[in-house]
């Protein structure tokens, strides 16, 4: 009785940029609750993630913060090989 996955992918390691997007998700909804949101806008080769802010917290004073206290800490402890998150326009 073997189970096939479409993919082929049933106990394979998930790349980089999946585990990345799995955690972008995780996060998204707490920017959502306060009129913002980010978008994964790609991964490099030296592991550094860039998002786009979006909603409110395009331009907000916080940002900055957001990025490297929340979303970028919270990258880091989920996605260890995360080198750096930068914010594209």
């Amino acid at each position: 009785m073997s189970q096939e996955s479409p993919s082929g992918s049933a106990g394979a390691e998930k790349s980089f940029e999946e585990k990345v997007t799995e955690v972008i998700e995780m996060v998204r909804p707490a920017l959502q609750g306060h009129g913002g949101d980010v978008q994964l806008v790609g991964v490099n080769d030296d592991k550094t993630v860039q998002v786009r802010l979006q909603g409110a917290c395009q331009g907000c004073p916080g940002a900055a913060m957001t990025m490297k206290m929340g979303i970028e800490r919270i990258l880091k402890e989920k996605v260890p090989e995360v080198k750096e998150v930068v914010a594209v326009a």
